[in-house]
């Protein structure tokens, strides 16, 4: 009779034994499951993140182009497909303006002052007219009455827009080739503009609606030669004297 209670103690002991090891394998497996879904939602989190962040994450190539006679170095625009109409028509307008107004030649020399006055504001129509008065030493026309002549090139039409998100400015990288006479050889130079330009009303004159259609305005101009060319070119003449002189016994 003794040993009953002592056998009843030890198996309820036993049983509260293994209910506390069934509780914690079962508190173990959620706990397992618990972490093994977190773990999935960071991974799909993870994959969801890297698949927003793909369109911001390209390579973009710059071709840098050296010109091997001058040294002048420029980036190639990359081609990132059609160009807007309104773009392309404003590379256009600027490709045209440089391309008239920056050159000279005698025998269109009037034509090409009015055409390039049809794309000036009233101020700058103004600063035109007293670059081109014949009382200004500076005046195409009394640098070029010895009947030398200047041809341009454009070779590229850059846009660059304000902190504010404005769109009004570009650059235009283009080579002015200077001929004294008939028989003589051009001499070039490389020159960049700043232009900021705005798109107005079309005038009311049809020989100025006929060369600007669409009211495209220069509101300023600023040109400034490229001397990187012109200081190689120095450089490279000095180096070869040089080398003469050292040869020449």
């Amino acid at each position: 009779m003794t040993e009953a209670p002592a056998l009843e103690a030890y198996f309820a002991e036993a049983e509260s034994w293994d209910a506390d090891r069934a509780a914690q394998s079962r508190r173990s497996a959620r706990t397992a499951w618990w972490v093994a879904a977190a773990g999935w939602l960071c991974a799909v989190a993870s994959a969801l993140a890297l698949a927003l962040l793909m369109p911001l994450k390209q390579v973009i190539p710059y071709l840098v182009r050296v010109d091997g006679s001058t040294g002048i170095v420029d980036v190639v625009p990359v081609f990132t497909g059609p160009a807007t109409p309104e773009e392309a028509v404003t590379r256009y307008f600027l490709t045209h303006y440089v391309g008239v107004c920056e050159r000279f030649n005698f025998a269109t020399a009037e034509s090409d002052y009015e055409e390039c006055g049809a794309f000036h504001s009233a101020q700058r129509n103004q600063a035109w007219y007293a670059l081109w008065t014949a009382t200004n030493p500076n005046s195409p026309l009394n640098l070029h009455k010895d009947g030398s002549t200047v041809r341009v090139q454009v070779n590229s039409v850059s846009f660059f827009s304000r902190a504010s998100g404005l769109s009004d400015l570009a650059q235009v990288r283009y080579v002015k080739a200077a001929r004294q006479g008939a028989g003589a050889e051009e001499s070039f130079t490389h020159w960049v503009a700043t232009l900021q330009y705005a798109y107005g009303e079309a005038a009311k004159d049809p020989k100025t609606r006929r060369w600007n259609p669409l009211g495209f305005k220069i509101l300023d101009f600023r040109s400034e030669p490229e001397l990187v060319g012109e200081t190689m070119a120095k450089e490279s003449a000095a180096a070869k004297e040089s080398a003469v002189a050292r040869e020449t016994p």
